[in-house]
């Protein structure tokens, strides 16, 4: 995306807010995300061992 000098993109009107995620968001999801996996094998691991 091209940004304006001002900050605006060109291809929304101007005063329009724009809604985009902080740079680290993606990342930080995938972590959660694969913790949540983890977590969900040790207990499968746990339930089915036992």
């Amino acid at each position: 995306m091209s940004e304006r000098p001002d900050g605006q993109r060109p291809d929304l009107p101007p005063g329009e807010p724009r809604y985009e995620p902080a740079p680290g968001v993606g990342r930080l999801a995938l972590w959660v995300l694969l913790f949540a996996v983890a977590a969900l094998a040790v207990v499968l691991g746990g339930v089915y061992f036992t």
